[in-house]
């Protein structure tokens, strides 16, 4: 029998089931928390209390989810009542017992809907989770007092911080569920459990009740422990600190008490710009994988695989197609190097295994799908081949001309170059309609960006297939055009510039790597040069020697240290020491010493900087050449160039990327700063053409994100 529920009905739906009433979430696509469902659940639990008849409730979701959380569309409007708070709070009043039946997705304001409810069942496949510290929020409707009350505040801390998801049989390990369903089937297996239920007479069970804080200071300690850690781990960012706090005013305080400190710190939290940083993230990494060739072309088929280049690059990239499932077929010049290119693939696996993260057996399964040859010919069936070796045109055109001549028709050839024109790549074989970029950023197993690089003549389906093998791959592809340096390594070669400048003008690399690490990244730019390598840049700026403006400023510092062979970790110094092969470099005297003599040769009286004016200088860089990406249409959008940053270059995710942290800062102001630079070095701070019409207009980058 189905009642008539109100104006809801289409999203939450009653029937009742016997002596149950069924209430049915169905908001596709995946039975978001928008104001209508929260007036449907609310109506129904008021409905369940008021008829005599219905004994329990039980709330299940159609389609693939229970609920997936928060409806984005309402996100950064304005409140619509009644609030998930109230509606959660009202669900664990019921008078009746409400069972929630998870499939799919339970997560956020979804799994605060299941813990409201009196007892919980779960089926394989379900995952459960309190993602919002990922978002810069913390969960806002009782899932900081009643997950902690329910499973324990240190499993709670676990769960809410690292905003992870948990699988059926975990949750009902730790007790976050009551039961996990024999069968996929949620319907038959929430029915038969509630029935269940009502035979045993089981009671109504609110979780504001449940005893696992029962041991204090047990959970006290779980609390201390957390905040050291949480303070240590989560430098810069807001929302973690909040959410232990609240969790310890579930150990603390009554749950009314709880929950309104907990609704106190949501709500800083909401008020935070890390919160406007985050979600501008989680959007933007959604829209970057919407490419114009990726609407309407189908992707070739991703069969097998073919590497060209067994070196660091090389193996990553392999490493990256084995974990995938993929078949790999390694390509080397001789046997030796061949060897060496299984030897890399070897030792990441090798390390997992060390760590506990994967078996020998594991490896050996994995490994079954690796072969390699040092004949071009291995590569006849590969459904598409990527070309890693030397950073050198005329070496890959080489190797292109080899797939171009054994690759079957229709095979997609890549190159994994950071810089060289890959319309001249392309237009060097008989396909150039098959020819596409996929820049990856080492390591390459584990760095998640991939920037696609487009090149004139490339068909729409190749471009399609790069964006597919980037989702077999799990890593977040950016769509980029051909120029030196795409995206990522343009601007790169910018901001680099500007540090560059400020270390000859006075500001040490470590003052500058600092000021870099205050403000969020991970690493200063030198500590990265010496990471990647001083010698790969060395290499670029002498192929760009010859094209180089003679009236640009040009820093020799980092020459003086390549020409004495200091690369950084891999030779034991680079811009800082590394003793003994250690990863951690230490300042360096005879640098400083270098850079004195530099500015003696160069004729400048160095100058002090604030870290702030080094941050200042930094970001105009960064913003400046961001902005010429897009106006030159490299990046599709603003947006293109803040998922880059954020995946590859270590932005950090709170500030939301360059171009919306200038619209976060002003774009008004960005330009002032770039035009008081300007009077030291017209040359080098040039507005960006897109920056001044945007401050002309009023306008910002965010108002170009949905134009591409």
């Amino acid at each position: 029998m189905t009642l008539d529920p109100s104006a809801d009905a289409a999203l939450v739906t009653r029937e009742l089931r016997g002596k149950v009433l069924l209430v049915t979430i169905d908001h596709a696509p995946v039975n978001a928390l928008s104001a209508d469902v929260r007036r449907g659940l609310l109506a129904a639990i008021e409905a369940a209390d008021a008829d005599k008849s219905i004994e329990a409730v039980l709330i299940v979701g159609a389609g693939r989810n229970f609920i997936a959380g928060a409806d984005i569309r309402e996100f950064g409007k304005p409140p619509v009542p009644p609030s998930l708070p109230d509606v959660c709070n009202r669900i664990e009043a019921c008078t009746k017992p409400v069972v929630a039946a998870i499939h799919g997705a339970a997560l956020g304001g979804g799994l605060e809907v299941a813990l409201a409810a009196h007892y919980r069942i779960a089926v394989d496949g379900a995952k459960l989770g309190l993602p919002e510290v990922q978002l810069g929020l913390l969960p806002g409707a009782g899932g900081t007092q009643r997950t902690p009350r329910l499973i324990g505040a240190a499993a709670a801390l676990d769960l809410i911080l690292s905003g992870r998801h948990t699988g059926a049989k975990e949750a009902h390990a730790m007790g976050l569920v009551d039961r996990v369903g024999r069968s996929s089937d949620i319907l038959a297996e929430g029915l038969a459990y509630t029935h269940e239920l009502l035979a045993a007479h089981a009671p109504v069970r609110r979780t504001r009740d449940a005893a696992a804080l029962a041991d204090r200071d047990a959970s006290l300690a779980a609390v201390a422990t957390a905040r050291a850690e949480t303070a240590k781990k989560s430098r810069g960012l807001f929302s973690p600190l909040k959410i232990v706090e609240a969790v310890e005013a579930a150990i603390e305080q009554p749950f009314d008490g709880g929950l309104r400190l907990e609704r106190k710190l949501f709500l800083q939290c909401i008020d935070s710009p890390q919160r406007a940083g985050l979600i501008h993230a989680f959007f933007a990494e959604r829209e970057v994988l919407k490419a114009p060739e990726t609407r309407d072309a189908k992707p070739r088929a991703l069969d097998a695989i073919g590497v060209v280049g067994g070196g660091t690059m090389g193996a990553g990239i392999a490493v990256a197609v084995l974990d995938a499932g993929l078949p790999v077929t390694m390509i080397e010049r001789d046997d030796a190097s061949l060897a060496r290119g299984r030897a890399h693939i070897e030792k990441v696996y090798d390390g997992l295994i060390a760590k506990g993260r994967l078996s020998a057996e594991k490896k050996a399964q994995i490994m079954t799908r690796w072969s390699g040859s040092t004949s071009y010919d291995a590569l006849a069936r590969a459904d598409l081949v990527i070309e890693a070796v030397f950073e050198d045109l005329a070496v890959k055109q080489a190797v292109f001309a080899e797939l171009d001549r054994v690759c079957k028709a229709g095979a997609v050839l890549a190159t994994n170059t950071s810089y060289l024109d890959i319309d001249a790549l392309a237009a060097s074989i008989s396909r150039p309609a098959d020819v596409i970029g996929l820049h990856f950023f080492s390591p390459a197993n584990i760095m998640k960006l991939l920037e696609v690089v487009v090149p004139k003549q490339v068909r729409a389906d190749v471009v399609a297939t790069a964006f597919e093998l980037a989702k077999k791959l799990r890593k977040t592809p950016v769509r980029a055009g051909v120029c030196d340096g795409f995206i990522g390594n343009r601007v790169l070669a910018v901001y680099r510039s500007a540090a560059d400048a400020m270390m000859e003008d006075g500001a040490s690399p470590y003052q500058i790597d600092a000021a870099v690490r205050a403000f969020g990244f991970p690493m200063g730019p030198f500590q990265v040069v010496d990471l990647a390598g001083g010698d790969i840049g060395w290499a670029t700026r002498k192929r760009r020697a010859a094209t180089r403006n003679p009236a640009a400023r040009y820093v020799q510092i980092a020459d003086r240290l390549c020409e004495r062979g200091w690369f950084g970790q891999k030779t034991g110094r680079g811009f800082y020491l590394y003793p003994e092969g250690s990863r951690s470099g230490t300042p360096d005297p005879e640098v400083e010493a270098i850079i004195d003599a530099e500015r003696v040769r160069a004729g400048i009286t160095p100058r002090t900087f604030t870290d702030e004016e080094i941050v200042r200088r930094y970001m105009a860089a960064m913003i400046n050449e961001g902005a010429n990406v897009v106006h030159e249409h490299i990046a599709l959008r603003p947006l293109d160039v803040d998922v880059t940053f954020l995946y590859g270059y270590g932005f950090p995710r709170y500030r939301g990327g360059p171009m919306k942290y200038a619209d976060m800062i002003g774009l008004p102001k960005i330009l002032a700063d770039i035009r008081e630079f300007a009077n030291e070095d017209p040359l080098f701070w040039r507005a960006s053409p897109l920056l001044i019409d945007l401050v002309e207009r009023g306008a910002d980058f965010a108002s170009l994100n949905q134009s591409a």
